[in-house]
């Protein structure tokens, strides 16, 4: 994508004397001259720093650096891409509303759709990214308040058509809410396709090192909040003094009444340490997804080819049914994870990787490393056989994890431990 380079260096800029690498300020709290300072922080936090639980710097530059990789108006990092979720719907609906949701999705953001965001009162109504127009619009209720979906769906790897679920969520008065993780914005940019809000967990692609857990969510400052269906951003709040955050804040609306009203409360800020670490990630980003899909590419073909697999899901093949919607939204790379199902179903899956020498098999995904799981027994081990179904998820099925180790070596751990899973 144009102007990656210069956006990985956005948000630090360090002057003369000033230290070359972003600086960790590890505090609680920051010190002013006056009561007055204080209390006029404390009735609008966007006129300084009051306490870590809202804004710290080194959080602070990294949140810019991720907003311009977007294109957005504003970002604010979270302490996991689920409290990233959870904020991004939290911030415009409450108990009696509900959301549109395709079932491509993660299975932590499904069981978080469907049980939790349940007892809050809040109603998931999924339908199939395959759906006609038509349908999807039936699902659509008086309350409803978003669609969700993401990019690259995590594991089944569907590709979401950002531009058909963006025109339906806005002729329905309503933003589209998409997770970019697998994508990152070196890939795709949600916002140019008509998204409204993007949401990441950061502990993926973007760290990059299985170092640090954390999200972010990007406003793109695209949506109208003042259509009549979103009062809590129009209205006064109570809670800040009576602040219309649509007058006050204009097209920042939505990012400021995230980090003002839910930020304050339920304190899911990341500490300034691990944004430290995150930066690190951000600036090799785009050189390592390029990398990541190169490898991909080559062990999907790998794959595809193999007789002890049944099937290979990887948007990046051509036989792949999304493969047109990865030249439309990806530039033509599928990201770095491959999910593929082995012949003889969990028995084979079981055996194949607890034969894989080089790949890990962890709850991780997005690394440096190569890292494989068994998302039936592992990840979704939560949903029922139906909802795997709805998922995409097989249960032969593995999710692997291109990492960047040479080529040939990862070949030859796929090679050897598929053979042992035929015997």
């Amino acid at each position: 994508m144009k102007d990656e380079t210069k956006c990985l260096h956005a948000g630090y800029t360090p002057g003369n004397g000033e230290p070359r690498v972003l600086p960790i300020v590890q505090s609680t709290t920051y010190v002013y001259d006056s009561a007055a300072e204080v209390a006029a922080i404390f009735d609008d936090p966007t006129k300084g720093l009051c306490y870590s639980r809202f804004a710290n710097p080194t959080v602070m530059a990294v949140e810019e650096k991720i907003n311009q990789l977007e294109g957005g108006v504003g970002a604010m990092c979270t302490s996991s891409g689920q409290a990233a979720t959870l904020l991004s719907i939290l911030n415009i609906c409450q108990a009696g509303d509900s959301i549109v949701s395709v079932p491509q999705i993660y299975g932590g953001t499904i069981n978080l759709f469907s049980y939790t965001l349940k007892k809050l009162g809040i109603e998931c109504i999924y339908v199939d990214a395959d759906s006609s127009d038509e349908e999807i619009k039936a699902a659509f209720k008086p309350n409803t308040k978003l669609v969700f979906g993401e990019t690259i769906a995590n594991p089944a790897l569907r590709v979401f058509d950002i531009e058909r679920f963006a025109n339906i969520a806005h002729s329905m008065n309503v933003p589209l809410i998409v997770d970019n993780t697998f994508a990152t914005p070196i890939l795709c940019k949600p916002f140019e396709f008509g998204a409204d809000i993007v949401i990441h967990s950061t502990s993926k692609y973007m760290d990059g090192h299985a170092v640090q857990v954390g999200g972010v969510i990007v406003d793109s400052g695209k949506f109208d909040w003042t259509n009549g269906k979103f009062p809590e951003l129009v209205e006064p709040d109570e809670s800040y003094h009576g602040i219309s955050y649509t007058k006050q804040y204009g097209k920042m609306a939505y990012i400021i009444k995230a980090r003002m009203q839910l930020m304050r409360d339920f304190g899911v800020y990341p500490a300034a340490h691990s944004a430290f670490l995150l930066n690190l990630g951000l600036e090799t980003l785009a050189v390592r997804m390029q990398q990541y899909c190169e490898n991909a590419t080559t062990v999907a073909k790998f794959l595809e080819a193999s007789p002890a697999v049944e099937s290979v899901l990887y948007p990046g093949l051509e036989s792949n049914k999304d493969y047109p919607l990865v030249q439309k939204y990806l530039d033509g790379k599928a990201s770095g994870v491959i999910s593929f199902i082995i012949k003889g179903g969990r028995p084979a899956a079981a055996k194949f990787m607890d034969s894989l020498k080089l790949a890990s098999n962890e709850v991780h995904v997005a690394d440096i490393r190569t890292c494989v799981l068994h998302p039936a027994s592992e990840t979704h081990r939560q949903l029922t056989d139906e909802q795997l179904v709805a998922a995409g998820i097989d249960g032969g099925m593995v999710r692997f994890s291109v990492g960047l180790e040479n080529i040939d070596d990862i070949l030859a751990d796929l090679e050897a431990a598929l053979k042992a899973a035929c015997n």
